[in-house]
This record gives C-alpha cells, structure tokens and sequence, in this order.
C-alpha cells in the first residue's frame, strides 16, 4: 500500500498543486448541488447495512440490490417526509392568514400574560430597559408576524422552485443509487489515493461514517419523537395550529438540551399567565418529564455514545453549522467537529510516538509486527511491489 506522497521534487510538487487546484475546481461545480450530494451520501452511510443484506438476498448482485434498497429508501423515509412537509406547510399558510386577517390577535395574547405578571416580574422588565410594554409588545407581535411569514415562504420555496426542487431531489437519487453499489469501491480508492497513511485514512473514514450515521439517525429519531409528542400535547389542549408547532418543536429539538424547550416553554407560561392552572402544569410536566426525557435518553445512547463527543461541543457545532450551512449544518456541523478532534488526536499520537521511537520513525509508518516476516540477511532491504 503506498505511503504518503513526499512533496521532495518539483515533479512532485507541482502534481500536488494540480491536485489541490483541480479540487477546489470540483468543489466550485458542485456547489449548486451541494446539498444532493451529501445527504445521498448521508443517506448511503445509514443505510449501508441494508444493502449489505440486500447484497447478500440478491446473491451478490450489487446493482440490483442497490435498486431495492433505494426503493425502500423512498418509500419509508422520503414519501412520509414529504407529505409531512406538504401538511406542515398548508398549516403554516392557514395560521399566518389566520395572523394577517387578525382572527388570531397575538397582541390580545401578549397583553393578557403582561397583565398577570406580578410586580416584581414588572419592575425586573423596568431594570432591563423594557418598561414601554406597549413598544415590547408592538415589537413581539411585529416579529412573530414576521417569523410566520418566513415559515410560509420556506415552506413554500418548494413550490416556487418546484423544479430546482425536482433536479436536487432526482440528483440525490441517482447519485444515492451508485453510492450504494459502489460505496465500498470508493473508499477503498480514497484510502490508496489520499496522501495519508492507510492506517489514517481508515481511521478518518471510519470516524466519519460513524458520525454521520449516529448524527443522521440520533437526531433525526429525537426530533420526530419530540415533534410528535409535543403535536399530542398541543392537540389535547387544543392549541391552535398543533402540527405546525409540532414541526416547529422537532426542527428545534436539532439542538440539544434547549430545543424543544423553546416552544413548549413559552406555550406553558402564557397558559399559567391567563389562568389555565392545571393545563399549564401538565404541559410542564409533560415537556419536563416526557419531552425531556427523550432528549436526555435517546440522544445520548443514539448520538453521543457513538461520536464520544461531550454535549456542548455537540451543541456549538450543530448552531455553528446551521448558520453556515442552514438545514444541512445539524449533520455537517457535529462531522466537522468530530473530524476536528480525531485529526488533532491522530496528530498528537504521531509526535508522541516519534519522540519514543528511535530516529524519530514513526511506527505507524511500517506494518505492524505480526503483518511481516523478517526477510534473510541477502536479502535486500525492501522489495518494490508492483501495483
């Protein structure tokens, strides 16, 4: 297996700047797909061990396999989602007209929690500076109003681009189908063509797949789950717009700990505020006790326990990745940062395994012991294998 490529000649060199120029090139024409191509190779990574058992049910013929694992793919995951999607989004129209035609007075609302405020929660909004409650309220009402028309036009964006929409999505398809045939064949070639050690390069891919598949998997499970549970509570209290707020609750619970909260939260305390006593203290105990409890039991045996990363780096990196990346950053966002720590920890081992080995060689760079055989004394030192 070749060894890293030593940049020692001006041959050499210059194939590595073609190399790292012909990348960056690359990289800039697919960025218009950007997001088809990761989550077909997202989805590829999840899904990996069901094509290996549908490999092994097709007797070895990859291409068919291929074929019926991404049909299931389709029919289990990408056809729900859409007609959810589809709800959410006939939902998020009905509450913003419900807003705009003023059926649903949001300032009424507003106005009756700052009336059951009691006085110290009164003279603590005078010390922050918010003692205009009217400009507070015009500026909360403003922003909701705002806030539900950006979740129509999002929700929207689809149907407004219903063929970039298409293009992206047959893309994914068909790029998730060779994924799935061929994904072993590729990281077998990018571990030969990557100018790393075999053993590193194994090491990053392996760390990699496992990541995106505990992300992917995790927080796409905790999200659903707590999107549901809170569509439940919402409906039996007859909360106006249930699966909206639902869908609200599972896109936020993305982030750990303090998503799902943001919805619930809110939702409770006006419900305590005007006097619904009891529906507010079991919406507590419900987002506390149940809500909560899929978020601390869940996410860490799905997400944390795999990629070994503690909870806040996993917090930043997926805030840090939604605002560069938006929708996709919840996956790239937690990869970028697991890759982070594995390469600084590969880094670390190679120094500290340089100052221990004599002449500065490192031990990673040979095979380990058991994986040769000492050649006799005639012969000569190493033998070219041929490729």
């Amino acid at each position: 297996m070749p060894g890293p490529l030593h940049p020692s000649t001006l041959q050499d060199k210059a194939l590595l700047l073609l190399v790292a120029l012909v990348t960056v090139l690359f990289g800039v024409v697919l960025w218009p797909l950007i997001g088809a191509v990761l989550w077909a190779v997202f989805i590829a990574i999840v899904f990996s061990s069901l094509q290996d058992r549908s490999v092994q049910v097709c007797r070895g013929r990859r291409g068919w396999a291929a074929f019926g694992t991404l049909l299931v793919i389709v029919v289990i995951v990408l056809i729900p989602m859409a007609l959810l999607a589809s709800a959410v989004a006939q939902e998020a129209t009905a509450f913003y007209e419900r807003i705009k035609s003023g059926q649903y007075a949001i300032g009424d609302h507003f106005q009756q929690v700052m009336n059951a405020l009691p006085e110290w929660a009164r003279a603590l909004l005078d010390r922050v500076g918010l003692e205009d409650l009217g400009a507070v309220q015009r500026k909360l009402v403003s922003a909701l109003a705002a806030s539900s028309q950006q979740i129509t036009v999002r929700a929207f964006t689809i149907g407004q681009n219903t063929l970039e929409f298409l293009l992206n999505f047959f893309v994914m398809l068909y790029l998730l189908f060779f994924l799935l045939r061929d994904g072993k064949r590729i990281a077998a070639l990018a571990i030969r063509a990557l100018p790393l050690e075999p053993y590193h390069t194994r090491r990053v891919i392996d760390h990699f797949a496992t990541v995106v598949r505990a992300t992917v998997k995790g927080n796409v499970l905790v999200a659903l789950v707590q999107g549901a549970l809170g569509w439940v509570a919402f409906s039996v209290l007859g909360i106006t717009g249930a699966l909206l707020w639902g869908a609200v609750m599972a896109l936020l619970s993305l982030l750990p700990a303090v998503g799902a909260g943001l919805v619930w939260g809110p939702v409770a305390i006006y419900l305590l505020a005007t006097g619904s006593i009891t529906a507010g203290l079991g919406l507590v105990a419900w987002g506390v006790l149940v809500i909560g409890l899929v978020d601390n039991v869940l996410r860490p045996v799905l997400v944390g326990k795999e990629t070994r990363m503690p909870d806040y780096l996993v917090l930043i990196a997926t805030l840090g990745g939604l605002a560069v990346f938006g929708i996709n950053g919840f996956v790239i966002g937690p990869v970028i940062a697991a890759l982070f720590l594995v390469c600084w920890d590969m880094l670390t081992e190679e120094r500290e395994q340089q100052h221990a080995s004599p002449a500065g060689v490192s031990p990673l760079a040979v095979p380990p012991p058991a994986a040769t055989s000492t050649p006799p004394a005639s012969a000569p030192a190493s033998t070219p294998r041929p490729d």
